[in-house]
């Protein structure tokens, strides 16, 4: 059992000597890694550092004009709110207008047409009837002037007056 202790002993002591040298390795490579970032991030601000400065003088510079115009355009857009305001006011107003003038428009045409039809109805019964009246009376003498002239033709010569007055009634 003392040998297996040895054997241990001997196992862990060269294992603390393998991490030993691996931490050392690991702390060198650590250094030289870092003077490398060091070195660009020093490399990094000495390029981006002007940048960055003229990046802030033209900020600088700027900032009034980008207030200037944010304020313009505020202005803008209060003035054309104005405006819309207005131009409402007088679309509604016109419109109002409007509607009263087409309402009075249909008035004046309803009174219009509500007088032709007055009108035409007083000329259907007090023109029109009577001419159908008398077109019927025209229409009525002049069948009757036609029956006439077809039964004067179709009589004999001989033939009395009397007979053909009888043949008036009796034919339908």
């Amino acid at each position: 059992m003392q040998i297996w202790l040895i054997i241990f002993s001997i196992v862990a002591s060269i294992t603390l000597i393998v991490q030993g040298a691996m931490l050392i390795a690991l702390f060198f490579e650590v250094r030289q890694t870092n003077k490398k970032v060091n070195g660009l991030v020093t490399d990094l601000h000495t390029r981006v550092g002007p940048i960055l400065t003229r990046a802030q003088i033209l900020l600088d510079d700027t900032q009034p004009k980008i207030s200037n115009m944010v304020a313009d355009a505020a202005h803008v857009v209060y003035l054309a709110r104005g405006q819309a305001q207005k131009m409402d006011r007088v679309l509604t107003d016109a419109t109002d207008r409007l509607r009263g003038q087409l309402n009075h428009a249909d008035r004046i045409l309803t009174g219009a047409l509500e007088a032709v039809e007055d009108a035409g109805s007083q000329f259907r019964s007090t023109v029109w009837r009577p001419m159908q009246k008398a077109s019927a009376l025209l229409q009525g003498i002049k069948v009757g002037l036609d029956l006439l002239r077809s039964r004067r033709e179709r009589r004999r010569p001989d033939e009395p007056l009397e007979q053909e007055k009888n043949c008036l009634f009796s034919e339908p």
